[in-house]
């Protein structure tokens, strides 16, 4: 049964890695989502952090090799930037995606992970922490580094978005003060429970191949 592990590993490790990206590109949206951006940021904070942390602690539990975090953050990564190729291909600007900072931060978990001696505890509780913490930190850097969004998202609106999901005209300041705090205070409370899903996925997953 180790090479239907194996195989499984690899196989899955590429296709929710690929499709976590799906996600996040249809989420919320272009250019970092910048009808999420700024009226939305600890919404949008809050699903990449989740959405980062079950799959990349699901698959470093299951090889137990500390790095595997950061090899699925980095298929992410790679996925968004042949994605911002394609719509650049398609005529729109440079800008109109920019692609989320996904690798920093499941370098943290990796880092716990390999600095508790592959502690699965420690990293679900303090990797999660430390993602959830991070993630908004570095993709509102990124965000300020992109040529002025908020024209971006209103002149190139994208066409398959349901009208619904029209950006609306940001209110900076309304409803918080402190969108990367709100977001990295949620994100590091809520990524430590999704931690604990994925360690858990894990589990079944081995069960699942040793049925």
């Amino acid at each position: 049964m180790v090479w239907l592990r194996r195989t499984t590993h690899y196989l899955f490790i590429v296709v929710v890695a690929v499709n976590s990206t799906l996600l996040t590109i249809n989420a919320g949206d272009y250019i970092f989502y910048t009808d999420w951006a700024w009226t939305s940021f600890v919404v949008f904070s809050i699903s990449q952090s989740t959405m980062l942390v079950v799959g990349a602690i699901y698959y470093m539990l299951f090889t137990g090799v500390p790095g595997t975090a950061t090899y699925y953050a980095t298929i992410m990564t790679i996925y968004t930037w042949v994605a911002k190729g394609a719509w650049f291909a398609l005529g729109y600007p440079y800008d109109f995606i920019a692609v989320p900072v996904w690798i920093p931060s499941a370098m943290l978990l990796d880092l716990t992970y390999w600095a508790t001696r592959r502690n699965k505890h420690a990293a679900i509780i303090i990797g999660g922490t430390l993602v959830g913490l991070s993630l908004p930190i570095f993709n509102m850097i990124n965000l300020l580094l992109v040529r002025d969004p908020l024209e971006m998202a209103f002149k190139y609106p994208r066409p398959t978005l349901p009208s619904y999901m029209t950006p609306i005209e940001p209110q900076v300041g309304k409803f918080y003060n402190s969108p990367v705090a709100l977001g990295s205070g949620a994100g590091a409370v809520l990524s430590v429970p999704i931690a604990a899903l994925g360690a858990k996925l894990n589990t079944w997953t081995y069960r699942w191949m040793a049925a």
